[in-house]
Parts: structure tokens; sequence; C-alpha cells
């Protein structure tokens, strides 16, 4: 008979195991644990010491935020994915060190550090500069979008608002009608003895879906004028270069005079929605998917050297054009220096963005018009004409020798990063709501991808 090795699952240990030999030599978990062991986590446990010690003690700060970094690494952002990996998998037990931390305690941990998580980037960030995968020569800007934390048929236009308020309103009239009249009736018949305080069921729902709407209608009516205030004050800033312009030429300028429209008399397009389930996320179209969804427009701004995300953010903006100058300064803040050479694509591009002073260091190749895939501009030679426009100048840099060879790599510098996030690590949809808490966890995605690019290169945490 054929002789096996010995197999008894049932045995019981004579003495107790090391969990840490579970795992082979070189595995993700004991990295990030190394890693969150070097991390400095005072805020986090600041806020502990200002709760007091009432009530059971909660679990170790730096095991609860293994879990959570380790588990977004391994794209399982759940906290019931989390608690249940704790008891199925050997890496999660390995960092609980065999606790099993319930859904509700790890999804709390999160919202309550998400203030915390912009200095753990920050941290993660300087251990990439330390480890020699930040440059700075080549940064790439671009912005995918990420489904939110709710459907987009749970949106309303302001104009079916309109319609919905003014249906709900006779609806709740003519149950008031009749609850009246039930009231008159039952008060004939058994006398006013009988409460009748009680709304009808019925009744709650509409006023509380006509609450809802009136309250979306308000934000956007509110929104409408912000977005007026600040159109004017655009155009008045417009209007004072238009007329230095003319000053200096002595000639009126050219084009339409442009006009500032009253913000009290602003009103929201009939098309614009609101979200009732996440009212700060926005239907956005999906450049992938071509499909309309209800997302959040994440930025990241990546380094050519190792594709390390070097700034990110979240905008609820359905395009990309005002996001160039806060993600390069962004890039400032989080690198103490500026880059030596930005791209990114059609979508960034705005006479404002490639003029403005505080980036007249940087190297910019934008593109103020989408190329088709595939199509070759010829390429030029020679200094550009004086005369040429902000965008004609760009359109030609791009087109010369060494334009068409800096601009060729953005794509391979910054959309493998969210190949790698959606695909391998399968983050397509947020599970907070709200912009703020949004950007908070963009932040943690964005620190765990940078720790992947830190484990993958071979550094070792107690080399800092």
């Amino acid at each position: 008979m054929k002789t096996f090795k010995p197999y008894t699952p049932n045995q019981i240990y004579l003495l107790p195991p090391n969990m840490n030999d579970w795992l082979p030599e070189g595995h993700l978990a004991p990295f990030i644990a190394d890693v969150v062991d070097q991390l400095d986590m005072k805020l986090i446990y600041a806020s502990y010491a200002e709760g007091g010690d009432r009530g059971q003690p909660p679990y170790h700060p730096a095991m609860m935020m293994k879990l959570l970094i380790y588990a977004y690494c391994t794209g399982k952002p759940s906290s019931r994915r989390i608690e249940r990996a704790t008891w199925e998998e050997v890496a999660y037990r390995v960092l609980s060190a065999d606790q099993h931390p319930d859904h509700d305690s790890i999804a709390e941990f999160r919202k309550r550090h998400l203030k915390v998580l912009s200095d753990l980037f920050l941290q993660v960030l300087r251990l990439c500069q330390k480890a020699g995968l930040v440059k700075l020569g080549h940064v790439a800007l671009d912005g995918t979008k990420v489904k939110a934390a709710a459907s987009k048929h749970k949106a309303m236009s302001y104009e079916r608002m309109g319609k919905a308020e003014a249906e709900l309103e006779k609806e709740i009239e003519e149950l008031l009608r009749r609850a009246e009249d039930a009231d008159a009736e039952e008060d004939a018949k058994y006398g006013k003895g009988k409460r009748g305080d009680e709304l009808p069921e019925e009744l709650k729902r509409r006023e509380s879906r006509l609450a809802k709407i009136r309250a979306a209608k308000a934000a956007l009516e509110a929104e409408a004028k912000e977005r007026a205030v600040s159109k004017a004050k655009e155009v008045r800033e417009e209007l004072k270069e238009r007329k230095a312009k003319e000053k200096e030429s002595g000639q009126k300028a050219r084009g339409r005079t442009p006009v500032i429209s009253d913000p009290k008399e602003a009103t929201p397009d009939p098309k614009a929605q609101r979200n009732f389930t996440d009212p700060e996320s926005r239907i956005m179209k999906d450049g992938a998917s071509k499909g309309f969804e209800q997302a959040y427009n994440a930025q990241v701004a990546v380094d050519e050297e190792s594709q390390v995300i070097v700034a990110a953010g979240v905008t609820q903006e359905t395009n990309d054009k005002k996001q160039l100058i806060p993600m390069i300064k962004k890039v400032k803040e989080n690198t103490r220096k500026l880059p030596e050479v930005v791209s990114a694509d059609a979508g960034y591009f705005s006479e404002v963005n490639v003029t403005a002073k505080d980036l007249k260091t940087v190297d910019l190749y934008i593109p103020p018009d989408r190329q088709k895939h595939g199509e070759k501009q010829p390429t030029v030679r020679g200094r550009p004409p004086k005369d040429l426009s902000v965008a004609d100048r760009m359109r030609r840099k791009l087109r010369t020798k060494a334009g068409q060879e800096v601009y060729r790599f953005r794509k391979a510098i910054v959309e493998p990063v969210f190949g790698q996030i959606k695909e391998a690590r399968r983050f397509r949809r947020f599970s907070l709501r709200g912009l703020i808490k949004v950007e908070a966890e963009w932040t943690l995605v964005c620190l765990t991808h940078n720790l992947l690019k830190l484990f993958r290169s071979g550094w070792m945490p107690q080399e800092v």
C-alpha cells in the first residue's frame, strides 16, 4: 500500500505555535505590519485619550490599521469581508493576532480616523522618497470616475423635482381631506373621545418624501447661485484684463464683450440632478464604459520613476479642467518641490492653466485638442512664430520631436495605476458617502498603492 505523509487535522499542539511562521518568507502581511509599526500614529492614540476609560477597551489601533491597510492592498475594502477574513484567511489572522473585530468596529475605526489618513499618506510617500522611488522628473496627471455608494436611480432632476413637489402637495392635501372626513364620521359615530393625532403611514411617507425633494431643490438653487457668483468674479477679471490690453494696444479687443449676470437671478439647469442617497455625488460619464454613473472624479498625480502617486484628490466636477493647478500644488506640498515636467490629457487644457504664474517653472505638455487613437501628427522643427496663440503654441510644442517623446509616456505612467487599482485590487466603488469621506477613502487607496510599490521594490522597513 502506498505510504502518504501524516495527515491529522485534529492534532492538538503541545506547544503554542508562532503565528508568523504560518506565512511564507517575503509575504506582504509582515511587511505591512512592520511599516505600520514605524508610522507616527500619535494623532490616532490621542483621540482615545480624549474619550476616557468608559466601556470595554477598544481594539488596538495598530492592529486595526494593519487590517485596514492590508484589506485595501488586497482588494477587500468591505468591513464585513475583513471580519470574515480574520476567521478564514491566514494573513488576516496573523495581522489581528487571532482577534476578530466585528464589522461595526472596523467601519467605526475607519470613519473615526479619516482625517489622519492624509498624514499617513504623506508618511508613506516620504518612505517612497527615501527608497529612491520618487524623482519628480516627469509627473503625469489623470482622473477616473469611481462609483459612489449610491444608485443613479435615486437621483432626480431639478425639473422633475418641481413636478414631483406639486404632485405630492396635491396628494397630501387629498389625504388630509380624507382623514378629516374620516375623523368627522368617527366622531359622529363614536363621539370625540378617540385620539386622532397620529398621521396615517401613507401620509408620513409622502410628507417625508416632499421634505427631501424640497431640501434637494434648495440645495440645487444654492449651488446655482454659488456658481453664478464664481462666474461673475471670473467675468470681472476677464473684463479687467480686456481693458488693460485695449489700453496697451490702443485698439478695441476682438470678440463679444462678456456680460456679468446677477447671481440673485440664477436658477439651476432643468436637467441638474441631485441624489437622495449621496447628495454630494454626481451623474458622470465613465470614459471606459461610455455609460453614465453616480460617481466622483478621482484624481492622481503619478511619478514616472516607479508609478508612485505623489498627489491625490477627489472632485465633484465631471471634467478635469480645474484640477491641474490644485493637483500640481499638492505635489509641491507633499514632496516639497515642483516636478520638472507635467503631462496631462486634453481635459486639463485651458489658457489659464498653461499660463499660470505658479507653474512657470514647470514644463507643461497638455494638448488643447483630443487626439484619436493611433492618430499621428506631423513633426515640426525650428522656432515657433511670435504671433501664435497660447493654444497654437502648445499644439506646436507637442508636435516637435521632443514634445512627442515626452507626451507618449503619459499613458504609460498614469493609466496603469488606475488599472492596478480598479482591476487588480477591484476598487470600483466607494464604501463611504459625502465628498470629505470619499476623499479620505481615496487617500487610503492611494496610500496602499504606494505601499505595494514600496514592497515590490525590495525596500525593508528596518532600513529607515
